[in-house]
């Protein structure tokens, strides 16, 4: 059985920075895509980061040169880390495959930025 579990979230000023972790089980993200995904109040979830198994990365354009997002395959965790926080950018956050696997999705984690 698979699961995944956001942590990491929290209230944090504009400019401010905040490292996301996915601790995965039962599966083997050495050898999946990785996304992370977000979704705001009112709108549809959003693609966010994505790391290949060969550890190519892609970010939506409005996070480029802010997120980056990375893995540990030895403890199955999967990483967003995220700089220069907007307000636009408060989501809650989740990791996934990609492209997402429907059974997979976790509860995410609250990220709020705001003065």
């Amino acid at each position: 059985q698979v699961q995944l579990v956001e942590s990491g979230g929290g209230l944090v000023q504009p400019g401010g920075s905040l490292t996301l972790s996915c601790a995965t089980s039962g599966i083997r993200i050495s050898i999946n895509s990785m996304g992370w995904y977000r979704q705001a109040p009112g709108k549809q979830r959003e693609w966010v980061a994505r790391i290949s198994s060969s550890d190519f990365t892609y970010y939506t354009e409005s996070v480029k040169g802010r997120f980056a997002i990375s893995r540990h395959n030895a403890k199955n965790t999967v990483f967003l880390r995220m700089d220069s926080l907007k307000p636009d950018d408060t989501a809650n956050y989740y990791c996934n495959t990609f492209p997402p696997t429907d059974t997979y999705w976790g509860q995410g984690t609250q990220v709020t930025v705001s003065s």
